[in-house]
């Protein structure tokens, strides 16, 4: 699936959807057919406004493991599956085949939520073998995503979490997060937390057609200026930097973040998995025809000329000498602005560990 069909399978031209990163639901890699549009005259060229729909999600289990060199966390939590922030570049767009629907437009307008999180959460560490490490939240969504508002999931998970003294980690676009600065606050106080809100570009108009419903830049810079002032860690996750598009930006996204509070920094290039391939390079042709060569020929080149590198130790930073120059210029301007301290250590001796659900209470002799 590395070299995935970057082509849109439709031989129709659909307008821009406002306030959506695609413009269609393209067919998943499990698919067993594939339909293309066709017009014959009878279909509307504009279609109506695609709404977002709330499911639910009824999974069993709410920690997912992984044991990647490249990540910085063994666990990981999703309140959502699903992200109507619509980024069109999102490497999570592709977990939506695994449940029949499309990684384009489903992936923003069908969100799940897990109202069972709590529950979920509270059993997995319960259990005698849970060992503690920090849990990362929103790794395949983003957890301060709009719904998240209303049901107010995200904020609920935090509130066992400082209950029970567990580590905790985000990495979010939105600036709800300032909502939950009191439950940060608390956990940062006790060595519990750290946050990191993710930069792509400084340029309002590229950020809505990028994210069209994420914060705005200016928004994720307040939220890190608000999170840093009460005291806790806030990391800047300059993320994907992409070539002839926002990787001029580099070092002004760094100094933005500085300014707002952020004591480190870490970022990653494009990557394209699966569908997302064919998604990004639409977006390429609709919104920087100009540019679209220019930018799919060096990610070519940063994937050893292939669309997407799943390869461990160069996925998320990619090969070859645009590759070392990004590098050079992310370690340099950390050097200057101080960005360049590690991320900080979670506390994990002081978890709390909830008591074991008892489902069939055995009766007291007396």
């Amino acid at each position: 699936m590395d070299n995935f069909d970057t082509d849109p399978p439709s031989n129709m031209t659909l307008p821009t959807i406002k306030g959506r990163g695609t413009v269609e639901n393209v067919p998943h890699r499990y698919s067993t057919e594939l339909r293309e549009p066709v017009d014959d005259g009878w279909q509307p060229m504009t279609p109506g406004k695609p709404q977002t729909h709330l499911l639910i999600d009824s999974s069993k289990s709410i920690l997912s493991h992984n044991d990647s060199p490249d990540l910085p966390f063994e666990q990981s939590l999703n309140p959502y599956r699903g992200c109507e922030h619509g980024c069109v570049y999102c490497y999570a767009r592709p977990t939506h085949a695994w449940l029949g629907l499309s990684p384009g437009l489903d992936f923003e307008t069908k969100i799940f939520a897990k109202p069972d999180a709590v529950r979920l959460l509270r059993e997995a560490l319960s259990k005698p073998g849970y060992r503690c490490s920090p849990i990362a939240l929103g790794t395949a969504t983003d957890a301060y995503q709009p719904f998240e508002r209303s049901e107010r999931l995200t904020r609920s998970v935090l509130e066992l979490l400082l209950e029970l003294k567990h580590p905790v980690t985000v990495v979010t676009k939105s600036a709800l997060i300032e909502r939950d600065a009191d439950l940060w606050q608390a956990l940062a106080a006790q060595r519990l937390a750290h946050v990191a809100i993710s930069l792509t570009t400084l340029n309002g108009e590229l950020a809505r057609q990028l994210e069209p419903r994420a914060s705005a830049p200016h928004a994720r810079l307040r939220a890190m200026r608000t999170l840093a002032a009460a005291g806790v860690p806030v990391a800047a996750f300059v993320s994907p930097l992409i070539p002839g598009l926002n990787d001029h930006e580099l070092e002004k996204l760094l100094a933005a973040a500085h300014e707002h509070g952020a004591t480190t920094a870490s970022y990653t290039l494009l990557r394209l998995p699966h569908e997302v391939a064919g998604l990004f390079t639409d977006w390429l042709d609709r919104h920087a025809p100009e540019k679209a060569a220019r930018v799919m020929s060096v990610l070519y080149d940063l994937r050893g000329q292939r669309i997407n590198d799943a390869n461990f130790g160069s996925r998320m930073k990619g090969i070859g000498h645009y590759a070392d120059l990004i590098r050079q210029r992310f370690a340099l301007a950390c050097r200057r602005l101080g960005l360049d301290e590690a991320w900080p250590v979670l506390e994990t001796g002081s978890f709390l560990a909830p008591p074991a659900p008892n489902a069939s209470p055995q009766l007291s002799l007396f």
